[in-house]
């Protein structure tokens, strides 16, 4: 029943519209139905449910069902509801029919996240209906806006509900649990990635300014040509090697590279791992990279201000050290020709790598795929584990799908025709179920 409910109830989901643009005159309530409707899934199961919108139609929904132990720091498990936009022209199937077909489900948000949301309603769901009495007390949370940063979801929750998240240690959320195949040990040797650290993110903002006049005269040095210098010294740059935590398990376990390996030799490694060595490769250096550039208004006139924006991806403990580097950059290039910004700074996280909880979730994966391992990584990007993070939280990604050889479930995150095996889904449910279970 509980596989067969997790698949139900990712599909009615899936159903629900619940694209979020980013932009507050195109949103419409299509989280906060997707929260109502598992408000009454949980509900009709005995749980007692606090259900809030931060701003109409952004609604948010928590439960926790009660441990054995109480002292013990709960647990929380979370899903995000709000999905990206889509453009239907693109898509086999209709992006919200949730249909199946040859074994897979089709829709926007079946692996980001609503597959993972109906795993989580349907644990809760089945644990209220067989009184299975967790380890430690469980928290299952519903999230909205995690696609435009957590504004209306989990900070707003952190801020203003963090009474729902009370006495919570760890949490458990995405972007993880999908294996990729390794080389060595034979063809069935899978890594179950499990995200226990990501990086920071924050946008700088070169700023260049110079005397603007017609284009038959331009100055010296004007202030297109000191942003270009600068962009092109920032482009080029390679920020070192830094073996994290998380990274350190990644290589070791991938690659069986320990801290004697050198930097160059990491790259060799790295590309001998196939699908794994893209994602080990994110986690080995900060990046900042150009993404916008504006200047200008007419051909024939120099402008008076150039600027760029850098994405800028901070490794844990290096923030510090990651702003006086972009800085001696830029000074190398320029000098004191453009000035540097910093604004949208969100701080990388990390969790502990061994934890007791590891090894819980790779006893769960072996349980049900004796030859899957569950390997630390460092993911790039950013989850509502950061939110949660402020309320001294450690987040760990594992959202768990046995999908077969070839199929990226990384690359289907906001892509058409995003679908997942069903079989997939059954299989999260059952390791879902036995990680909160025994966590």
């Amino acid at each position: 029943m509980l596989e067969r409910e997790a698949v139900e109830l990712a599909r009615a989901l899936i159903r629900i519209d619940s694209t979020n643009t980013g932009d507050p005159a195109t949103i419409g309530d299509g989280e906060a139905r997707a929260a109502r409707f598992l408000r009454e899934r949980l509900a009709e199961v005995g749980y007692e449910t606090h259900y809030a919108e931060s701003h109409p139609g952004r609604g948010n929904l928590v439960v926790r069902l009660p441990g054995a132990d109480r002292d013990r720091g709960a647990l929380v498990a979370h899903a995000h509801l709000d999905v990206v936009p889509v453009h239907a022209a693109d898509w086999t199937h209709p992006p919200f029919g949730a249909e199946v077909h040859d074994g897979v489900l089709h829709g926007r948000g079946a692996v980001d996240m609503k597959g993972y949301a109906g795993i989580l309603a349907a644990v809760a769901r089945d644990y209220a209906r067989r009184g299975v009495v967790p380890r430690r007390d469980l928290v299952f949370a519903f999230f909205a806006d995690e696609e435009a940063g957590g504004v209306h979801g989990a900070r707003w929750v952190v801020a203003e509900r963090p009474q729902w998240l009370a006495g919570v240690t760890q949490a458990i959320g995405e972007v993880g649990g999908f294996p990729v195949p390794l080389p060595g040990d034979g063809p069935d040797r899978r890594a179950y990635l499990l995200a226990t650290a990501e990086k920071g993110v924050a946008a700088a903002v070169l700023r260049a300014r110079g005397p603007a006049g017609h284009a038959s005269r331009p100055a010296a040095d004007d202030a297109v040509g000191r942003l270009v210098r600068a962009v092109a010294a920032v482009a080029a740059h390679r920020f070192p090697v830094v073996r994290t935590p998380a990274t350190a398990a990644f290589l070791l376990a991938c690659a069986g590279a320990g801290d004697e390996v050198g930097a160059d030799e990491l790259e060799r490694l790295l590309d001998a791992l196939g699908p794994a060595g893209p994602i080990g490769r994110a986690g080995l250096r900060d990046l900042a990279t150009p993404t916008v550039l504006r200047a200008g208004y007419k051909t024939n006139v120099v402008p008076g201000e150039a600027v760029a924006e850098l994405d800028c991806r901070v490794l844990p403990g290096r923030e510090d050290a990651f702003r006086r580097e972009l800085a001696e950059v830029l000074h190398r290039a320029v000098g004191d020709g453009v000035r540097l910004e910093w604004r949208d700074w969100i701080p990388p996280i990390a969790a502990a790598p061994d934890a007791p909880l590891v090894e819980r979730i790779a006893e769960a994966v072996r349980a049900e795929d004796p030859a899957g391992t569950v390997v630390p990584y460092l993911m790039p990007a950013s989850t509502d584990n950061k939110h949660l993070s402020a309320l001294g939280i450690d987040g760990y990604g594992f959202t768990p799908l046995r999908v077969p050889a070839g199929f990226d479930a990384f690359g289907l995150f906001h892509a058409a025709d995003e679908r997942v095996p069903v079989d997939a889904l059954r299989f999260g449910a059952r390791v879902t179920e036995r990680i909160l279970r025994t966590a």
